[in-house]
Parts: structure tokens; sequence; C-alpha cells
């Protein structure tokens, strides 16, 4: 029973942010009804499509007029419905948002886009990287003189968009209990990474961020000696004392003046490399100096940390995240492993009010 238990929603199959939006709809007890496409999409075993769990699928026809009168009477009986097409698509298949609410004035109609529904660059493809190049947020994945990292679609897609997404159809159906109507959420991907750039925006405006500043050595990676890295966060000064405490280090440059950060940086980085990333982290765990060893996926999933607190569960035969955020009354859980495109048509359609009749027919 988790908190958005009886709460049901129709997602019409996308890729990336619409389904995760879809998959923390799930997580936190939503009914999940996936609507896949005739043809194939996906690559690799749909079973272990960590992004599609927790939901059935049905299979429509979305250019066909019986499968779109089929999404029309799903989401008459929907608290929400979530599509990831580029502007136009929806309304061009005659299930645009004006259709549907029309229908079902408590509808919320969760849109995801990567540039927005308006403006000059709305109806162009784009993928995580635009957006964060557009936002100006991969500047600040960039040291001065190097070109920026191109990250995996994880900032973007899944903070900017996907999880963005998800709260603003929580706090459209927050708002439904005041009055009884839903609404259109319009969540682009570069407007939520834009969002997450707040606190930068607040330093530039204090004077405390220089836009092509250099990295600042107590803030930074380094590598060991067997080749692995150490996060290193030392930011706050009590911080940082435990760092060079822990480093064995007593006079070193003045971490203030930013004159000093190469040869800084230099002397972190010498001591650093005598050890090897493990030997490293048994130095600095459980003290306050704020270093942590950079794991791959798999290490996270057997870091002590992470196994005390369950934040990775085996669940259907895949090691996967667990549900997130944690509620101490009404905890999210992994329903259901991703389903097979169309596995569940039949049963789905009738649950949703369709008849024998009408499901043979489609």
């Amino acid at each position: 029973m988790g908190p958005l238990d009886g709460i049901r929603v129709v997602e019409v199959a996308a890729l990336g942010p619409a389904p995760y939006a879809a998959m923390m709809l799930a997580d936190m007890g939503a009914e999940v009804l996936r609507v896949d496409r005739p043809t194939a999409t996906l690559k690799g075993d749909p079973a272990k499509a960590v992004l599609h769990r927790g939901r059935r699928s049905v299979v429509l026809d979305l250019k066909a007029p019986a499968g779109v009168d089929t999404l029309l009477r799903l989401a008459d009986r929907a608290d929400v419905l979530v599509e990831g097409f580029r502007p136009g698509v929806m309304e061009r298949l005659g299930a645009g948002p004006d259709v549907c609410l029309a229908r079902n004035p408590r509808l919320v109609y969760g849109r995801m886009t990567g540039f927005g529904r308006g403006g000059p660059l709305s109806h162009t493809a784009g993928h995580d990287l635009n957006y964060l190049a557009l936002s100006g947020a991969l500047h600040l994945l960039s040291r001065p003189g190097e070109r920026p990292v191109a990250p995996p679609g994880l900032v973007a897609d899944f903070g900017g968009g996907g999880m963005v997404l998800a709260f603003g159809i929580t706090a459209a159906l927050l708002e439904r209990t005041r009055s009884g109507r839903g609404q259109v959420v319009d969540a682009a991907m570069v407007d939520g990474v834009a969002s997450l750039t707040a606190m930068v925006h607040g330093f530039l405006a204090q004077g405390r961020w220089t836009e092509d500043g250099e990295t600042a050595p107590y803030y930074d990676t380094y590598e060991t000696l067997d080749g692995g890295f150490l996060a290193v966060a030392a930011d706050e000064p009590q911080f940082y004392a435990e760092f060079l405490r822990l480093l064995g280090l007593d006079d070193v440059p003045d971490r203030d003046d930013p004159a000093q950060w190469p040869a800084l940086r230099k002397v972190i980085d010498g001591v650093v490399r005598t050890r090897t990333r493990d030997e490293w982290t048994a130095v600095f765990d459980g003290t306050d100096a704020c270093v942590t060893p950079v794991l791959s996926l798999t290490e996270a999933t057997v870091h002590p940390h992470n196994v005390a607190r369950h934040t990775y569960t085996d669940t259907y035969g895949v090691v996967q995240p667990s549900p997130a955020p944690r509620f101490d009354r009404t905890p999210g859980r992994i329903a259901s492993p991703p389903p097979r495109p169309g596995q569940d048509s039949r049963t789905a359609l009738l649950d949703w009010g369709l008849t024998e009749e009408e499901v043979a027919a489609l």
C-alpha cells in the first residue's frame, strides 16, 4: 500500500525519462498500465528492462482509429496519463489533452519533452547532452581549457526530466483534491536541468562563483596507486582539516588562495598515489573527511553502506535500485517485473472496463 495506492496511470510508451517517471509512480503504489506499440522498440530482454518494472503492458496501434479510441477509454478511467512524444504528436493522433480533459476533467495529463512545448527549438530533436548544454549545466562539468565531459543520460533525462515530471504529476494530483480538476503538466528537460542549477545561479549573484574558474583541489577526484579514484569533497574547514590529518599533511599551500591551488593539488595528488583505492577507503571510512571511493555500478550494489540500507535489491532476478524515497507508513515496492510488450493486453483491458467482445475485436 504505497502512498499513491489507488491512483491509475496510463503510460504511452516512450523512451527514457517518461518511463522513469512512470516507474517512480508505480514504485509508490500507483497502478500503471503501459501502452506499447505493435512493433518492437526495445533492445535486449524486456524482462530485464528495469525502467518498465511494476506495471502491466497492453499493445495498441495508435495509428488505427480503434487503437486511439481504446486509449481514450483508458484515459477516461485514469487519474494520470503520461506521454513523451514531440509536441503535436498526441494531438495528431486524436488523444491530446484537450480531447482527454474534455472527456475526463479530473485527468492529470503529464507531458515529457526535451526543449519544451514552445520556443524556437520545441520541435527539434535532442538528447540529454543537448539539454545539458543549452541549460548551462554541461559547462559546470568541464575544466578550464578542456572540453566538457559527455556524461550518460542521467542529469537531464532522469533528474531534470523524469523526476521533475513525477513531481509535477504528484503536485497536480494534490491540487486536484482541492479543485476537483485535472490539468496539463508540461515537463521539459531543459527547464528541469535549469532548475537543478538554482544554487549555482545564487552563487553567481553573490559573487561566489566564477564561470571559468578552476575546480578547487579539496573538491575533486584523485587517482590512487592501483588506478582507482577517490572522490574528495572536503569543502568546509573542519572537514578539510580532518582530510589533511588523515593524509598525514600539516604544512600545505593555502587553500583559500586560488593562486596556490595548482601547488596544493600537486601535494594532495602525490600523497594519494602512494596507496590503493581500497587502502585509502579504509583510512577514511567512518570519518568526516568527506572522502569516498569512486565505485562502478556493480561495486556500488555491494558496498556495505548500500547493503545495510537496501539501496539496491535483487528482485525478480535483476539487481536494481530500490524504490526511493522511503516512507515509514506506506513504503513503496516493486510490484512486478518488467512486462513483455502486450503480455497483459487481454486481462488489463478487461480490468479497465472493456468487454470481451471489444477486446476480441482489437
